[in-house]
């Protein structure tokens, strides 16, 4: 489908890709992993032809169909979610628009027009049978769907795009892209901005596409659920397995290990054939071997070792003094924002060595509840901080609150202090940024260069109390293991916001949910967290939230009795699904009925005669057929749903 030939790309001197070459075929699902500034976005410009390669070739079928979306997006807000939304059928739009025209010239054909009326006729016929073949004729369902499985509720659709984060306006993008169905998915960390919930609905639409995707993503949950194919950029080389991320650490390893070894056993041989060579080069009675060893040694292809790139964060975050038992505490704490009220009734206990994560679907108040605590927001109800407690603060905009105008090293020394002054340079080193980097404007960094920017200024001074809010979503993989295990050896509290899965597993202590204006506590292994989630939306299950002091982990027991009424509740929802199927096979085969008998109308001269000025009969034709292809889908998804329950 698509093929990159020896491409070769430079920027300013640098060799970005030095004659890179692979295949994408058709079903592909891969995975474009590497170091920040590699290439990786820079690879997905020139696939789509925005950028254009200075030797090499590109080619893809010219009826080839992308979706591509970046990681940054120029906005138009001038229009509602749903406007904006729907806009993705401009296909199905414009044939329905036809059906429609060709509906009304029908209704005022007179009888002696009988030509034009064939044409007419044929016309529609061929635009329906087209507007099936698309699958245009449930937009609004699909659309519905689409955008409640990314996050919005149905009373957002009506809102203005303007009224949304930039977070929420990529969730509108990324929804278009989806709708459109294109060949190929070309997708640039198309997780920064979902939730976990959101994450998990993507997983499972893109397990089930049936086209090319590739994903440049840092998340090894979703990498590891979603693709079959890993590319890897390094050094300006492509390195292609055809595993997931997982597995394709383990192979890249296990390749490194046997290169080195066998470049080992090469120059060891090469070394004792020199040695042989000098020793008796002059010999007479050894110059038959020395020549030969002579020809030996020029005919060996040298065996080289994949450089790597290992440069890597170096955190270590200062011993945190010592605070109180209790760090943070909220009574009986409301917040609202106007009318909308976001937390209600909230008592909320962090103790110290707590190392917390704040989980739920955005809007429901997370970073909002850490802000509360950072001392930025005004809400009802009593917030005590704790006895000596120090907080240092990442927030989810942090490359907003950088000065854009400052370079790396003022944007550190303006707010260093102390005896910490002299370590400005070692650590910026720590975190990647060495000798003219230093000098780069804030404004020129990247994504991932100003995350790292942003935790230098948390080492400045000690802190007992870390409040992070998504510190990974521009890290690479390898970043965001390093800071991970500094944050595992952290001696001070941690309230983290991530809806990275991995990245928690194995970090935190406590899982707090924030839905519904409420807390609740869960254990702090995130991957029963999820599937507790999962069961209870299956179940359907209209739990009352109650309202959880976060004092002590809380242990949940499953007694016999609720592992029966569990299991009647999900037997009903089987029968249900089941009933569902019957219903819509019964009308299906209703539907097909009535094509059938209007089809032999159609197909009779004298009947067709009869019919063809009467508008009514070809817009019930039409509709009857918009009607079967709703409820083939309308099957097509509730069979789904019946596989998954049994």
């Amino acid at each position: 489908m698509i093929s990159l030939d020896n491409i070769t790309l430079s920027f300013g001197g640098f060799n970005l890709f030095r004659g890179i070459s692979f295949f994408i075929s058709q079903k592909d699902r891969i995975g474009l992993v590497g170091r920040n500034g590699a290439g990786k976005s820079t690879l997905l410009k020139l696939i789509i032809g925005e950028v254009k390669p200075d030797e090499g070739i590109i080619s893809k079928p010219s009826e080839l169909t992308i979706g591509y979306l970046p990681q940054l997006i120029n906005y138009k807000d001038s229009t509602t979610v749903w406007e904006e939304t729907i806009s993705a059928f401009k296909e199905v739009n414009s044939i329905q628009k036809r059906i429609n025209k060709i509906n009304i010239e029908l209704t005022e054909l007179n009888q002696n027009s009988s030509d034009k009326s064939l044409k007419l006729v044929t016309e529609l016929s061929d635009l329906n049978e087209h507007l099936i073949y698309i699958d245009g004729g449930n937009i609004d369902e699909k659309t519905e769907r689409v955008l409640i499985g990314l996050g919005f509720k149905r009373s957002d659709f009506l809102r203005l795009t303007n009224e949304f984060s930039i977070g929420w306006r990529m969730r509108i993008e990324l929804a278009k892209i989806l709708l459109q169905t294109p060949q190929v998915f070309l997708l640039d960390e198309p997780t920064n901005h979902l939730d976990i919930e959101a994450i998990q609905w993507l997983e499972d639409f893109l397990k089930d596409y049936n086209g090319i995707v590739l994903i440049i993503s840092h998340d090894k949950a979703f990498l590891d659920n979603v693709t079959q194919r890993t590319i890897e950029i390094s050094l300006g080389k492509i390195y292609d397995y055809k595993v997931p991320y997982s597995k394709f650490v383990a192979l890249r390893d296990e390749r490194h290990q046997q290169q080195l070894s066998a470049f080992k056993n090469q120059q060891k041989m090469i070394k004792n054939t020199e040695k042989f060579i000098e020793r008796f080069r002059y010999k007479a009675t050894k110059s038959v071997q020395v020549q030969s060893r002579i020809k030996q040694l020029s005919k060996i292809e040298r065996m080289e070792v994949d450089k790597e790139d290992i440069s890597s964060m170096n955190i270590a975050f200062q011993p945190s003094p010592r605070s109180g038992s209790v760090v943070y505490e909220f009574k009986k704490v409301y917040k609202s924002y106007g009318e909308n009220e976001i937390l209600n009734n909230i008592d909320f206990i962090i103790q110290r060595g707590d190392k917390l994560a704040l989980i739920g679907r955005n809007g429901e108040g997370k970073t909002t509840l850490i802000r509360m605590i950072n001392g930025e927001l005004e809400y009802c109800g009593t917030g005590t901080c704790g006895y000596k407690v120090k907080i240092g603060y990442y927030a989810q905009n942090q490359d907003q609150t950088l000065d854009k105008e400052k370079t790396v090293l003022q944007s550190i020394d303006d707010i260093a202090t102390g005896e910490v002054r002299t370590k400005i340079r070692q650590i910026l080193g720590a975190f990647l940024f060495s000798g003219e980097d230093v000098d780069k404007k804030v404004k020129v960094l990247s994504g991932g260069e100003c995350s790292r920017l942003a935790l230098a200024k948390l080492l400045l001074e000690p802190v007992n109390f870390l409040l992070l809010d998504e510190p990974t979503n521009h890290l690479d993989i390898i970043s965001k293991e390093v800071l991970k295990k500094a944050l595992q050896k952290y001696d001070g509290t941690l309230l983290i916001v991530s809806h990275d899965r991995d990245f928690l597993d194995g970090l935190v202590t406590r899982i707090v949910e924030v839905r519904n204006k409420k807390l609740k506590e869960y254990s702090n292994n995130i991957w029963d967290f999820l599937a507790k989630k999962k069961i209870e939306t299956l179940h359907e299950l209209n739990r009352n939230k109650v309202q959880v002091k976060l004092a002590k982990p809380v242990s949940v027991k499953i007694n016999n009795k609720q592992r029966f009424a569990e299991k009647k509740e999900f037997d009903k929802l089987l029968r249900k699904a089941e009933n569902k199927i019957t219903l819509c096979e019964k009308q299906i085969s209703e539907l097909e009925l009535e094509i059938k008998k209007m089809d032999e109308i159609l197909m009779n001269p004298e009947e067709f005669k009869r019919v063809a000025y009467d508008s009514e009969v070809f817009e019930k034709y039409n509709s009857i057929k918009i009607n079967l292809e709703k409820k083939i889908n309308e099957w097509e998804v509730l069979h789904k749903e019946l596989t998954k329950l049994q």
